[in-house]
């Protein structure tokens, strides 16, 4: 899977190239989905992005996000990040909405925005609106519009602000919960730190890409602290081990792999570690109780 570029995404839409693209202060832009849409439309790939992306999507779709795949009906608010791959597709021809799309550069000394919870690996980046969730949603959509065609000279502060309420507006959705980034005790700190570091590892994007550490002790060792206060720090925060947040992380990414590359099983065990591939097979049995070519054959519900 490679990463689509910021200018890959204008390449594929557009006859023309922002000028502000690499400057220091960032780049946003907003849009209309109804411009994206209908029958000449063209597919979006599966992949990475550079680039954040926020979309309010009216209409049944199809979302695939990591390994997950998730029929949408109605209003569906998505959050995407590029950490994590995806795509989605219409199920019907009408469709409307309206998405934004920005780079981590453009919140540079304004706020941390990619760790917030719906930018999270394991976050919910996913939601189901109604119709009264969905006016306060469209209007800031359209105030973003509006804003970006201003003369405005501070109108870039404002789309922060309204980019940020569309994120607050999101996570006040869902019932309150504790945010494992949230916290400030010092086995939170750790788990953060050990979540950062596994999730560095991904996704993977080449079949010569592999992943440098997956048993728990390689994972302590470059965090400087015993395998078993590792163990007790996710315990605390997750309720899982080590050795479970490791496999449900690279049964994730396997997953992924077999769904949206055409790379054989033997090439996607090596990129997750696993020197034998019966190793990967039964590790992925255990995940999925499937095997990975079962899987992959697996028609799409």
């Amino acid at each position: 899977m490679q990463t689509e570029s910021i200018e890959d995404f204008y390449r594929a839409k557009f006859t023309w190239m922002p000028d502000n693209l690499k400057k220091e202060i960032g780049h946003f832009n907003v849009f209309r989905l109804d411009d994206f849409t209908g029958a000449q439309a063209k597919p979006m790939p599966y992949s990475r992005k550079d680039f954040f992306k926020i979309s309010l999507i009216v209409g049944r779709n199809r979302a695939h996000y990591a390994d997950k795949v998730v029929e949408n009906d109605g209003y569906t608010l998505l959050f995407a990040n590029p950490k994590i791959p995806y795509k989605w597709e219409p199920l019907d021809i009408t469709q409307s909405g309206f998405f934004c799309i920005f780079t981590e550069a453009f919140f540079t000394q304004f706020g941390n925005v990619k760790e917030y919870p719906v930018f999270q690996p394991g976050g919910n980046p996913l939601f189901q609106l109604t119709e009264a969730q969905v006016e306060p949603i469209r209007s800031i959509y359209l105030q973003m519009l509006e804003e970006i065609g201003s003369d405005y000279t501070y109108k870039y502060d404002v789309l922060r602000t309204l980019v940020l309420q569309l994120v607050h507006s999101a996570q006040k959705f869902q019932p309150a919960g504790v945010s494992l980034y949230g916290l400030s005790n010092a086995a939170t700190r750790i788990s953060s730190l050990f979540m950062e570091l596994l999730e560095r590892q991904f996704p993977i994007e080449s079949p010569i890409q592999q992943i440098a550490f997956r048993a728990p002790t390689e994972f302590a060792s470059q965090l400087a602290v015993h395998v078993n206060h590792l163990n007790r720090a996710l315990k605390e925060t997750t309720g899982k081990t080590t050795s479970q947040v490791i496999a449900e992380r690279v049964g994730q990414e396997a997953r992924a792999l077999l769904k949206h590359t055409n790379w054989n099983i033997g090439e996607i065990a090596w990129c997750l570690g696993f020197e034998e591939l019966s190793h990967f097979i039964n590790f992925f049995k255990k995940q999925v109780e499937l095997s990975p070519k079962s899987f992959r054959d697996m028609k799409p519900v």
